[in-house]
């Protein structure tokens, strides 16, 4: 699993272990499932179970874990229905956001989102934690450039379902391939300064995993919440 850092200790401890625990349960390193002991996870990071407590607490607001109360703390199972509002919402933000973005004429822009997709071509088939990261700075370069940096925090908060189902799927035979052509399409379409274009290479782009749920389900039922 991955190594726990030593805390910075010009912040507060909780919110360390909140990024650390959210990072493990989204890359699937803590299985949906999963049950999570406060006392082992103060034990582990040699702390009280105060700022554990509060960590776990801040995840179940984002619905990755479920805490049963005098129970049991459990990573939560994927769940579709969350999955499904949190693809609505990203949708329903980045058609705004690469409509802006085809209408501006910014080069460095555009720039800085191709050496992305570069970046992405050559670990398709490399290394999918850094295809991941170079994924999402390719989006996280939209909203700043949109000046709506706010609302990448907002999705990003309310899509680890979706971030799970997104990670099951990205193994599939060809699905890296499939997602450096999309983010090409979608820059090409700013390169044009073509909105409806633009619209239409992210539609393409954000439909593909919720039209693989069957698929997905069946090859891990125990992770998707029925």
């Amino acid at each position: 699993m991955k190594t726990f850092h030593k805390f910075d200790r010009t912040r507060q401890a909780a919110p360390q272990v909140f990024e650390w625990l959210r990072e493990v349960i989204l890359s699937l390193e803590l299985a949906p499932g999963t049950p999570l002991s406060r006392a082992e996870l103060a034990e582990r990071f040699a702390l009280s179970q105060t700022p554990v407590r509060d960590a776990l607490i801040k995840l179940s607001e984002e619905g990755l874990v479920d805490i049963y109360p005098q129970h049991a703390t459990l990573v939560s199972r994927i769940d579709i229905a969350s999955a499904t509002q949190a693809h609505f919402l990203r949708c329903a933000i980045e058609l705004e956001v690469v409509r802006t973005l085809a209408l501006a004429n910014d080069a460095v822009l555009r720039a800085k989102l191709s050496a992305q997709v570069d970046l992405q071509a050559a670990l398709a088939t490399a290394d999918t934690e850094d295809f991941i990261a170079s994924d999402q700075a390719f989006h996280r370069l939209m909203y700043d450039a949109a000046g709506v940096p706010d609302l990448y925090e907002l999705v990003r908060q309310r899509s680890g379902h979706l971030d799970r189902l997104r990670r099951l799927d990205l193994p599939s035979p060809g699905k890296a391939a499939r997602v450096v052509r999309d983010h090409r399409a979608i820059v090409e379409a700013l390169a044009a300064h073509d909105p409806d274009a633009a619209q239409a290479a992210l539609r393409v782009h954000l439909s593909g995993t919720l039209g693989h749920v069957a698929d997905i389900r069946a090859r891990y039922p125990h992770y998707v919440a029925a």
